[in-house]
């Protein structure tokens, strides 16, 4: 079914695109797609994607079962996210060295049995809260190590006058996934329990490693691959590099910002679900899937962009969007109302970070790209469990609706200040270093 619902949604890019050619000229998702390397990769991803929103959904459902605590369930996205925050400036360095197809079927593979065990111990009734904390969190440090190889492939795949058009794409993708997966995990996990979903995730992620056996990098993409001095010195380079770039660093402020305040809601919907809407498991999973069809909608409309030019400018519009969206949500007690809300904040959080992804990719070197990849996602995934802790923890005092509002007034704050910067951010991330190729 997923298979299906893949081709069908992979069918309507492809007329979109040709109507855009149509109409407009714009021909950017129909190139795109044209190329076999891509779409070898885009269909395994599918699956791989599909797979992790289903165990998403399974192990926060499940413990939500285990506790009914916010602050679980805080701690358990942060034993699958942070781990970026310990290893991404590690995991950069080593993708700007291995051969990154290998390294992301290692990945993913060994993934897959850490989501087995958890599969087994599920099934056979002998999983406890502290032992899911455990496999979750392994898990979490094998995906630090994965997700800037993953990332840093897009490039590799289509070179850069694709770029937007094929982050967008697999945005596309992911928020397919994050759409079906839910809508197909909540009632599987209410007729047949968690066991059935972790099954699916085990298998997707070998359907995605042997998809990666069709997949070549560029041929001058191989050549930046190549073992250089002492790790801990590109590592601190890294640092030096993301600090001293008048746009980089200050676009990892505004995203560090938001990852805290503004997106960890979403890590708390089992409770808002259950607590403040009264719907259980169907009102999670469905949150969840009007989130990725918010997503979707903004994946549509970037992924037939050429070129890059004011994309900082949707960026920063887009963070007020995301902090207005979810003050709404934690401001009403009508599940509808809530669902119109999260549907504004699905498509703030897939432009931002389209966008975000983008705008590193241009603005960095090719010797960096790995380096700087994972420091977004140190952001992307580490900062959100770091504030999914936070509002869990407030939230077992002040309810689960108060932290929220607060975080994305803050979020508010993070706008005006990046709003006043605008022009030096345009000039800084809207252009490609000097001294980088363009494949």
């Amino acid at each position: 079914m997923l298979a299906y619902y893949f081709g069908k949604s992979l069918h309507y890019l492809k007329k979109k695109a040709i109507f855009s050619m149509a109409e407009s000229g714009n021909t950017a998702v129909f190139r795109t797609l044209k190329i076999p390397n891509f779409r070898n990769y885009m269909f395994g991803n599918f699956f791989s994607q599909a797979g992790m929103w289903a165990q998403r959904i399974a192990v926060g459902w499940l413990t939500w079962e285990l506790t009914e605590s916010p602050t679980w369930l805080g701690a358990m996205a942060m034993a699958d996210f942070f781990p970026n925050v310990i290893m991404a400036p590690l995991a950069g360095a080593l993708a700007d060295r291995w051969d990154r197809l290998k390294a992301v079927r290692l990945y993913v593979t060994i993934s897959a049995i850490i989501s087995s065990v958890i599969v087994w111990l599920t099934v056979t009734g002998t999983i406890t809260v502290h032992s899911l904390f455990v496999l979750v969190l392994l898990n979490g440090i094998i995906m630090s190590f994965n997700y800037p190889v993953r990332l840093s492939l897009i490039q590799s795949l289509v070179g850069r006058e694709a770029l937007t058009s094929a982050v967008s794409i697999s945005a596309i993708v992911f928020n397919i996934a994050r759409i079906g997966a839910p809508a197909l995990t909540g009632p599987a996990i209410a007729f047949g329990g968690v066991g059935p979903a972790l099954m699916f995730t085990v298998v997707a992620d070998f359907v995605f490693v042997f998809t990666l056996y069709k997949v070549q990098l560029l041929h001058d993409v191989k050549e930046v691959l190549k073992e250089k001095g002492k790790i801990s010195a590109e590592i601190m380079e890294g640092f030096r590099y993301a600090f001293r770039h008048p746009g980089i660093g200050p676009l990892l402020i505004i995203l560090v910002m938001m990852a805290i305040f503004g997106r960890p809601f979403i890590e708390l919907l089992p409770g808002f679900a259950d607590k403040i809407f009264n719907q259980g498991v169907d009102g999670f999973a469905l949150l969840t899937s009007i989130l990725g069809v918010g997503s979707f909608i903004g994946s549509i409309s970037l992924a037939k962009r050429e070129g890059v030019k004011g994309l900082t400018r949707i960026l920063i519009f887009n963070t007020l969007v995301l902090s207005l969206s979810v003050i709404g949500f934690a401001s009403t007690n009508n599940f509808w109302i809530a669902m119109a809300f999260t549907l504004a904040v699905g498509y703030a959080i897939v432009a931002i970070g389209v966008i975000e992804q983008t705008l590193i990719q241009i603005a960095v070197e090719d010797s960096m790209r790995g380096r700087m990849l994972s420091f977004y996602t140190l952001i992307a995934r580490g900062c959100p469990s770091a504030g999914a802790l936070l509002m869990g923890y407030f939230s077992s005092f002040y309810g689960l609706q108060l932290p929220i509002i607060a975080g994305a007034i803050i979020c508010i704050g993070v706008w005006l200040w990046a709003k006043k910067r605008l022009l030096r951010l345009e000039l800084a991330l809207e252009s490609y270093p000097k001294n980088s190729t363009s494949n």
